[in-house]
């Protein structure tokens, strides 16, 4: 059997850069062994590559493999998908759909500027001693940013979200990969995404469009990936920390969707008019792979009763008692792609 296998870069800045996947589109995908599946994978040698077959759930069922083994959920591989089933003309003028994953079934929205994603509900994990991790990275533990936690979250892949005071430190890192990995292991998560808050920095060295919410870098090494130029579940989960923090000034209204379209709104009863977080995210620069990630975080205020998820924010009235409440109602990622080339391989 022959299988062709499309290279996609997603999350590209401008014209180049992002984040190369491998996809996969084309007739008896489904019948696809994992283990032929693995195969395509390690020889494409992609960080990720993606399998688009047909799904009774919905549109779409896309399965993702590592070098190594297969994982829930890719950010790059999707957008790079959906791109690509735009491209070819698969999608005929659809511009929502829904894509089977591991993680769940997820919405997708194409326009000529981006493909969104959304992610899976954000899952707060437990907050880490931060020595042993920024021993890893070649760091003090001086260099965690002020006021915000080394803490495992996930929008469909589990992280560490490592906080570093300035994008000098960031720029500096020398990872330790074999520690980085039993670290990982150890925690059972993907791998570190770290990152530096971009306000205050001069960027343009890193970036031609400075609007940016903060730089990262990101190791899986566990996954047999060094460091990646760009990553959506990753920046997904830092979007809803970020947001659940506090710690950006990233309201957006105006180019959030507004509440109770199809496109966005997974719970138009609760939903209070459009609010939330846009943010803007680069990766990959100093791999000379700029990268750019934009997120959105979506909220719901309701009060007087709750929703089976922990809340974001909790307001009081003078007497101590809860008012309103804020839950992250969900959370998209999303950039720009292009094709850079196209191999078959024979199986």
């Amino acid at each position: 059997m022959k299988v062709h296998v499309y290279e996609i870069h997603a999350f590209t800045e401008g014209e180049k850069g992002g984040n190369a996947a491998g996809v996969v589109i084309q007739p008896g995908v489904s019948s696809l062994t994992e283990a032929q599946m693995l195969d395509i994978s390690a020889r494409m040698g992609f960080s990720e590559t993606a399998f688009v077959m047909e799904s009774e759930l919905a549109d779409y069922k896309v399965r993702f493999f590592t070098p190594t083994e297969e994982v829930e959920l890719c950010g790059h591989a999707t957008i790079g998908a959906f791109w690509l089933l735009e491209h070819l003309g698969y999608l005929k003028g659809r511009q929502t759909l829904v894509q089977e994953t591991k993680a769940g079934l997820l919405r997708i929205k194409v326009s000529p500027e981006e493909i969104l994603m959304e992610q899976a509900a954000p899952d707060f994990g437990p907050i880490l001693e931060p020595e042993e991790i920024f021993w890893s990275l070649g760091l003090s533990e001086d260099q965690q940013a002020p006021g915000l936690p080394v803490q495992i979250v996930s929008t469909g892949l589990k992280d560490i979200l490592v906080p570093v005071n300035s994008i000098d430190a960031l720029r500096s890192i020398q990872p330790d990969l074999e520690e980085i990995r039993k670290i990982s292991e150890v925690n059972g998560v993907t791998g570190y995404h770290c990152f530096a808050l971009a306000s205050g920095h001069d960027l343009t060295q890193e970036t031609s469009r400075p609007a940016v919410t903060a730089c990262c870098r990101n190791f899986a090494p566990l996954f047999g990936i060094a460091e990646e130029s760009a990553t959506g579940t990753s920046n997904g989960a830092l979007a809803a920390y970020l947001s659940a923090y506090g710690a950006v000034n990233g309201d957006a209204s105006a180019s959030l969707p507004a509440s109770g379209t199809d496109e966005f709104d997974a719970n138009k009863e609760a939903a209070s008019p459009a609010m939330g977080e846009a943010m803007s995210f680069v990766q990959g620069m100093w791999m000379d792979q700029p990268s750019r990630i934009n997120a959105r975080v979506l909220w719901i205020e309701k009060s007087g009763e709750t929703l089976d998820m922990d809340p974001i924010f909790n307001e009081e009235n003078p007497q101590g008692e809860i008012q309103k409440q804020t839950w992250i109602q969900s959370v998209w990622v999303g950039g720009s792609a292009a094709l850079s080339g196209e191999t078959t391989l024979e199986i």
